[in-house]
Parts: C-alpha cells; sequence; structure tokens
C-alpha cells in the first residue's frame, strides 16, 4: 500500500558569510539599508516537505508518491527521483514558474536571513488527491499554497482515505476557521511546540480540546522528544539519541517519514511515533535534508537499540 504526500517541492540554495550580520548592519541606518554579503561557501540542496518525507520514507522501503506542483527548472529534482524510486507521477510542472526555492545566508553566529519564492507552490490546488488516491493507506496535507491544502483536506476526506494534517510553515496562511475545518476533515495533526501555541491562538481552544477532535495528535518538543494525545489521554514519547547534532533542516519531515510509515504498517501511533523519533535523531546528525543515508538494517538496529522494539 502507497503513501501519498502532499505538500512542497523545493530547492534550498544555502550561503555561509563567514562574519557576523551585526557587524555590517547599521541599527541607526535600517531605513536605507543597503548591504552585501560575500559568501564563497554555497551549497544547493533538494528540499520541500513533500520531497523531504517521501525520501525518508523510501529510507525504510515504504512506497510513497508525491503530489505537487513543480517549475520548469525541476529536471534535477526529477532525476533524483527516478534514481531513488520515488513515484512522480503526480507532480505537475506549471510552465512559465519555477519551483519553489529558498535562498538562505546564514552567518558566523547561525543567524540567517531568507528569502523564499513558492513558485508553482501557488498552484497546488490544481492536483485532485482523489487522481491518486486508488491503492493508497494514508496520506499527509503539508505546507503548500494556501488554496492546495484545503483542497486536499476535502479531497482526502471525499476519498475516505485517513490522513494526517501537517500545517507546519504554512500556519500564517491559515485562519483559525481554516484550521478547525482542516483538522476536523484530518485523522491525524502533527505540530511542533511552538506551532501547538500559533494553533491554540489561532482557534481560541486548547491543545487538548483540538486532540479530542481527531483520532490522534502529535507534538514534537524537539530534544525532548514528542507527546502524544490520543483517545483522552496523552503520552511521552522519548528523543532518540542522536550520533551528533549538526542541522536541524528537515528533521521535522524525518520524523513525519517515520510517523507515516508505522502507520501504513499498522502500528499504534505511540510506537509509530518512536520510529518517526529516530528518523528525526539520525537525519539532525547530516547537512540538509535529503543526505542521510542509513540502510534499513541500520535502522531497525537502532531503533531495537534505542525502543526495545522491532521494526
Amino acid at each position: 500500500m502507497s503513501i501519498l504526500v502532499c505538500g512542497s517541492m523545493a530547492f534550498d540554495t544555502i550561503m555561509v558569510f563567514q562574519d557576523q550580520f551585526k557587524r555590517h548592519i547599521l541599527p541607526d541606518q535600517i531605513h536605507i539599508l543597503n548591504v552585501s554579503f560575500f559568501v564563497p561557501e554555497m551549497r544547493r540542496e533538494f528540499g520541500g516537505c513533500a520531497g523531504n518525507i517521501a525520501y525518508n520514507i523510501s529510507l525504510l522501503g515504504g512506497d510513497a508518491r508525491i503530489m505537487a506542483t513543480v517549475g520548469d527548472d525541476v529536471g534535477p529534482y526529477r532525476e533524483r527521483l527516478t534514481k531513488l524510486k520515488i513515484d512522480q507521477r503526480f507532480l505537475k510542472t506549471i510552465e512559465g514558474t519555477f519551483t519553489a526555492q529558498a535562498f538562505i545566508t546564514t552567518d558566523q553566529d547561525n543567524n540567517q536571513i531568507t528569502a523564499f519564492h513558492p513558485g508553482a507552490m501557488m498552484q497546488s490546488h490544481l492536483n485532485n488527491v482523489q487522481d491518486a488516491a486508488e491503492g493508497v493507506k494514508i496520506g499527509l496535507v503539508g505546507p503548500d499554497g494556501l488554496e492546495g491544502m484545503l483542497t486536499h483536506c476535502r479531497n482526502f476526506a471525499a476519498a475516505k482515505v485517513p490522513f494526517i494534517f501537517d500545517p507546519g510553515q504554512g500556519l500564517p496562511l491559515l485562519s483559525g476557521e481554516d484550521l478547525l475545518r482542516c483538522i476536523d476533515l484530518a485523522s491525524y495533526c502533527t505540530v511542533n511546540d511552538y506551532e501547538a501555541k500559533l494553533v491554540c491562538d489561532k482557534t481560541g481552544m486548547s491543545i487538548e480540546a483540538l486532540a479530542e477532535r481527531v483520532k490522534g495528535l502529535i507534538v514534537t518538543l524537539g530534544e525532548h522528544g514528542s507527546r502524544i494525545y490520543e483517545d483522552g489521554k496523552v503520552v511521552e514519547v522519548a528523543c532518540a539519541r542522536a550520533a551528533a547534532v549538526v542541522d536541524p533542516t528537515g528533521c521535522g519531515d524525518a520524523y513525519r517519514g517515520g510517523l507515516l510509515h508505522g502507520l501504513s504498517q499498522g502500528w499504534t501511533l505511540t510506537k509509530s511515533a518512536k520510529l518517526a523519533s529516530l528518523m528525526g535523531a539520525i537525519k539532525i546528525a547530516h547537512r540538509g535534508g535529503q543526505n542521510h543515508q542509513p540502510s534499513r538494517s541500520e535502522i531497525a538496529e537502532r531503533f531495537t537499540a534505542d525502543f526495545g522494539e522491532t521494526l
């Protein structure tokens, strides 16, 4: 059975400024700000929530289908998906647009200046979940264009396919009414601790009250693990051990990949969250969202070592 992942596909261009921004930005002159940063170090990464999640599912041996809108420049990403044997039949190219991309400049203090161009992502509503629903066990609606997120939630419900609602970076686009509508259609909802507070503020509801509207609600807590709300109970899941802490970029997506894989196998939400935690811990030891390459047997060994269960 397949997992349908709806969300962004993006290129991330990451540049390193070998100094401190604060030494070059004059606080009393920001009304006429005009600065240029020399960045001799640069790398381009494959990213986007849908791409990162599908990558982690593939590491686990799962069958992920990506549904997203991309631009004319998507060629290298399509080649990568082909090599990884990730289903890209439901990637729609929007002619005359760029694939979504982020341009991130980081200084020596790990401060970041980011410019994000959504490009083809804003046309994600042109995809229809029902076109890809046959043979799908579970899905996910992740950060995307506003209309796309709302449409995908409605279409998953119409197709009677259970799905995770994961608003993530798309939260600022969604009103409190939008959030409640999507949560009510979903089977599960995932947010990090900051996003949980924002969802509560926007909806005017407590996290416990929101949890009653879905089969399960998951709040990730970074190094402190995750908290599972299910059937009126709260379960704390410990954070898996990381070999190193190098780059948190894509850790949330790795978590969701593990969560989806577990649920697609018929596991409990708690056991699925344990695998999710492990995938996040593996990812954080590598730069970028898709540069960790553990074998499935390595993942299985670490899962047993950390949680005493078999994969």
